[in-house]
């Protein structure tokens, strides 16, 4: 295990989300704070869900004591479960409570409110312990609200439970609580990427399928698995699709975001396009999915809105390539058509901001790299389905 791996205990104190304070004999009461998460970012018309645990050996329970108080807006209540709306801007809020003798444990969580969209920072292809490049983007992660979307090979070289917690707790691990994953090819080197769903919990989805859909804000996102020969194929026709076909049904949004690991298409010199996720590509455009981001070619890369069949269409999704987590830099390929603009051997993090029928996208660089990429651009608005493209059916 590297030293790095000492790390996040030493950066415990600035990091409140389900932070408990060691106690022994003497010492304050054990003070943990489960909501919000450190770095949450809501909206202007969303409260925040204030929930602590507190505990003292000698005088028991203490949630119901908790004081809760905001750097903006001041005392907001008392009690281990509460909800509270917050002025806009960025607020330290903090939960303290004092036992019998005054002692006194106090957690801070900074929190951003905002009525700019919501902020899902996203990148794969992160953590190995032979590369110092995840603890580069986690750092840019350190800085920044939102929420955190992996886009598979999370640690490397197989996403076994060692991978995860030598390699990727140390850094990505730090921001777990704020995170949603996809599972790439490299978990599955052990054969069923068991590593992967005990690190991540319930929120992977379930063991045997690994797609799961969630909302953020005025947006729905999908999450897919791209591993199709595991999970059953990645047809239209497999569990995987029909599940897609009726996720998005039952989800109607203005704004749509999918993620998998393999890209549909990639200018990547080790990979490149993929068809194996055609069909899934197909559906998402069929329903108005607006975003899509993949991992898997260790580069980042832009595409105009295209088709499955890599035909430009303005009601096709965008597809970005964010392969640049950290594990390791690799150069660009032969550049396919419909890439606008593309790195290879960068490191960094992209930053969408999602607004109600927009978003924006920036690609953040790691300290010692350049390359940037900024854009907007409208959702598309679709009333129904459209029809499946002769060639897909």
């Amino acid at each position: 295990m590297r030293l790095r791996a000492l790390l996040p205990l030493l950066a415990l104190p600035l990091l409140g989300a389900g932070l408990a304070l060691q106690r022994a004999a003497g010492d304050p009461p054990a003070l943990t704070v489960i909501s919000p998460v450190h770095l949450t970012q809501l909206s202007d018309d969303e409260a925040v869900k204030l929930v602590a645990e507190a505990h003292d050996p000698e005088d028991g329970e203490l949630g119901a004591s908790v004081l809760w108080t905001s750097s903006r807006d001041g005392v907001l209540g008392s009690g281990a479960s509460l909800s509270r709306t917050l002025s806009v801007g960025t607020h330290t809020v903090t939960a303290q409570v004092s036992d019998a003798e005054g002692l006194r444990a106090r957690v801070p969580v900074d929190v951003q409110v905002t009525a700019g969209g919501h902020v899902l920072l996203s990148a794969g292809d992160i953590a190995s312990c032979n590369s110092t490049g995840d603890e580069a983007t986690a750092a840019l992660l350190d800085r920044s609200f939102g929420s955190v979307l992996t886009l598979g090979d999370n640690a490397y070289p197989g996403g076994t439970p060692t991978d995860f917690q030598s390699c990727y707790e140390p850094s990505w691990g730090r921001h777990k609580a704020r995170t949603r994953p996809v599972v790439g090819n490299h978990e599955y080197r052990g054969g069923n990427a068991a590593g992967y769903y005990a690190y991540f919990g319930a929120v992977a989805g379930a063991p045997t399928q690994g797609w799961y859909s969630y909302d953020l804000g005025g947006w729905h996102v999908v999450v897919l698995n791209s591993n199709c020969r595991e999970i059953g194929g990645c047809t239209r026709s497999s569990p995987q699709g029909l599940w897609l076909e009726a996720d998005l049904a039952a989800h109607p949004r203005d704004c749509t975001l999918a993620a998998w690991h393999h890209p549909r298409f990639s200018s990547g010199s080790k990979h490149g396009s993929s068809t194996a996720t055609r069909e899934l590509y197909g559906i998402a455009h069929e329903h108005g999915v607006d975003v899509i981001l993949t991992g898997h070619d260790h580069h980042y890369e832009r595409f105009a809105p295209q088709d499955a069949f890599g035909v430009a269409d303005a009601s096709a999704p965008r597809q970005f390539v964010v392969g640049s987590g950290g594990a390791s830099l690799r150069p660009m390929g032969d550049i396919e058509p419909n890439s606008v603009t593309s790195a290879g051997r960068v490191v960094g993090v992209l930053e969408l901001t999602l607004h109600d029928a927009s978003y924006d996208w920036r690609f953040l660089p790691a300290a010692g790299h350049t390359y940037t990429d900024s854009g907007s651009a409208s959702c598309v608005v679709t009333s129904e389905p459209m029809a499946a493209p002769l060639s897909a059916r």
